[in-house]
């Protein structure tokens, strides 16, 4: 007896067809195209926006889009209100105004939004499904502890910078204000907050924010606006928590390099904190208007041997201040004429003017000759920089132009 044969029937082969594909072809998620007559509008409605700022000629942005795109699918999941996370993504080529509106100099660049306002801080990590959704989350979770007890913020790690709120509800709008200020600013403070009985001690005049600077010794500091007024506590606490002198480390290095401001840099040991304060101390006083044209930095001696010896430096010469202007570096003359009034500034303008570049090239300008004594023109070349190794990699971006500072 022949077995009997029953024919698949049209409807059913195609219900068969789509449960294959949907099997094997998950759905893909949407990603949010941005032009300049929606973007403010996605953006400004978004708790948390990733940014994919890309050209589709650029194959690393070819490399990133389904990685972008899988970690977009993962992340809704989790946050399925699409106000909570929004991955989006700009085509540059297209959208040039929204690009330099953003100061995109690579791609792919991955830029975090917040309510709209960009962070400053863009992704760099791993560009894998993982690590981008690892950093969502990271970036979901609530950047303040609340803490139990005043007793605990007698114990605070004084080496790093803190916040504290002290708050009668949590349901106010005063705390919705510190909130929105630690989400963006909770990678250089540490934010905490107390409320009700346990901060009543602290609101002897109301709701109160204090910032405890490091250091067992440093005074705390009180914020004394108005705090509602979200641009007023923002400055105030980047102030505070952003300081004027940034350590440079080879996590932070690449960030730093693509500012595009020339570093100014203290080599000193790390328990050596008598140099960075005076260092600190003299910044402060000489150098506070050319905050926007160069970066006050410094850096552990030991860790970077590399730079110091293309000064011809090494660590038994620290402490050293040098400026590295992404060419070449040069060296100040004696870290003992650090406290000379103007000394430090005028290292600073002389870059600025060109003079640095010159005299190394040409030896002391006319000016600064004696009278009398003949103009030599020495010849020497300064050393290349150093620092600029650290600026993002050629293997990793596509990068749109070059630096030509001196």
């Amino acid at each position: 007896m022949r077995p009997a044969i029953f024919p698949l029937l049209p409807d059913a082969g195609c219900l068969l067809l789509l449960l294959v594909s949907w099997l094997f072809n998950p759905t893909r998620s949407e990603i949010t195209s941005l032009d300049s007559g929606n973007i403010d509008d996605i953006l400004n409605n978004a708790d948390v926006a990733l940014v994919n700022f890309y050209a589709d000629w650029c194959r690393f942005s070819q490399m990133l889009h389904p990685i972008f795109e899988e970690a977009s699918n993962v992340i809704k999941e989790e946050y399925p209100d699409k106000n909570q996370v929004v991955f989006a993504r700009v085509d540059c080529d297209q959208h040039s105004d929204i690009a330099q509106r953003y100061r995109i100099s690579k791609y792919p660049t991955l830029k975090l939004f917040r309510n709209g306002m960009m962070m400053k801080r863009e992704y760099r990590g791993q560009r894998s499904v993982t690590a981008i959704a690892d950093y969502i989350r990271q970036q979901k979770s609530n950047p303040i502890r609340e803490v139990q007890d005043l007793e605990e913020i007698s114990s605070l790690d004084r080496s790093r910078r803190n916040i504290v709120g002290y708050f009668e509800q949590k349901d106010s709008d005063n705390y919705q204000t510190f909130e929105r200020v630690a989400n963006i600013l909770h990678d250089d403070c540490v934010f905490l907050s107390a409320f009700g009985d346990i901060s009543k001690a602290e609101r002897f005049s109301g709701d109160n924010v204090i910032y405890k600077p490091p250091g067992e010794n440093a005074p705390d500091m009180v914020y004394l606006g108005s705090l509602t007024n979200f641009d007023l506590i923002y400055a105030w606490t980047q102030d505070k928590c952003v300081p004027l002198v940034r350590e440079i480390t080879f996590e932070n290095g690449e960030e730093l390099t693509e500012e595009g401001l020339p570093f100014l840099i203290l080599f000193h040991m790390k328990d050596d904190l008598e140099s960075l304060e005076k260092f600190q101390q003299e910044v402060a006083r000489q150098l506070i208007s050319e905050k926007g044209t160069i970066n006050f930095l410094h850096a552990d001696c030991d860790k970077f041997r590399h730079p110091l010896l293309h000064i011809q430096k090494t660590p038994a010469d620290c402490p050293v201040i040098a400026i590295d202007s992404f060419r070449h570096m040069y060296v100040f003359p004696d870290f003992s004429d650090l406290s000379v009034p103007g000394k430090l500034k005028q290292f600073v303008l002389d870059l600025h003017s060109g003079k640095l570049h010159r005299e190394f090239h040409h030896g002391p300008d006319p000016t600064d000759v004696a009278p009398g004594q003949p103009i030599q023109d020495l010849a020497s070349s300064p050393p290349e920089s150093s620092f600029q190794k650290l600026a993002p990699s050629e293997h990793r971006y596509t990068l749109l132009r070059e630096k030509d500072e001196l």
